[in-house]
């Protein structure tokens, strides 16, 4: 049997064991179906970062840290920084990983924490101008550690905390001054994402690997205090509009739990 239909056939019974379970309003860790695991967060844990954060929900740990450079500004918005995410995927964290170039869940891993910060406008790029063909660039760099399920949530919940805990250097003769500060990062709100996947008719947050294996589908919803800024949907299944609208709900509220830890 090859490798794909291996997977193929361990997402089916993993599947079938899962919709047996929760037809017995049960959950493979006896978590309700809207309830997080225990959530950590350290702040501060890298010396040699304007910013950092160790964020694990469950068995999933994330290290983020934020650096500051000096780069060329984009054309078409010549006076305003630039600020990147980057994911990677240390092959400690699970033996499915492996050392090279970046997988495709590494990119979009990346690409959904970049859009939550993005979507709020929490980043104030219009201040980073230095001079004319030189910005501040804000460079986020996502560690995952530790794979036990839902990396996005814990990801985003590292990037928000490391980005409150970021430090702005100063900038003389167009030249940063490392170790020399004129004060916080100052975030007017800390976008957070809260991630459900679908199993038959059930919907479940902050879901394991097992979980995420016998998914149909998986919502990451986007949030700041009271409002939804994105929304990212993968998988071949479908949902309905009571479902999405359910999911909003849910992770508005529980987007506010999450925010207490950062």
């Amino acid at each position: 049997m090859g490798e794909e239909m291996r997977e193929m056939v361990l997402q089916e019974v993993q599947r079938e064991m899962l919709s047996n379970m929760l037809a017995q309003g049960k959950r493979m860790d006896e978590r309700q179906k809207y309830d997080y695991r225990k959530v950590t967060v350290q702040k501060g844990v890298l010396t040699t970062a304007e910013g950092s954060a160790l964020a694990q929900i469950g068995d999933s740990k994330v290290l983020c840290s934020v650096k500051f450079g000096e780069m060329t500004p984009f054309a078409d918005r010549p006076t305003e920084g630039v600020f990147m995410v980057m994911a990677e995927f240390l092959p400690l964290a699970s033996p499915t990983f492996e050392p090279g170039p970046p997988s495709p869940y590494s990119i979009e891993l990346a690409r959904v924490v970049d859009r939550g910060i993005r979507s709020a406008e929490v980043i104030d790029t219009k201040g980073m101008f230095i001079e004319e063909g030189k910005v501040l660039a804000i460079f986020i760099d996502l560690y995952v550690m530790d794979h036990g399920g839902n990396l996005t949530d814990t990801a985003a919940l590292a990037a928000a905390a490391a980005l409150a805990d970021t430090k702005v250097p100063n900038v003389v003769d167009g030249k940063i001054v490392r170790g020399d500060y004129k004060g916080p990062l100052n975030l007017p709100d800390k976008p957070l994402t809260c991630t459900f996947i679908k199993v038959g008719d059930h919907l479940l947050l902050d879901p394991l690997r097992e979980e995420e294996r016998a998914a149909e589908c998986q919502l990451t919803v986007g949030t700041v205090d009271g409002y939804i800024v994105c929304m990212q949907k993968s998988g071949v299944g479908s949902l309905k509009k009571s479902e999405v609208m359910e999911c909003v709900d849910v992770a508005l509220r529980k987007g506010n739990e999450l925010r207490d830890y950062v």
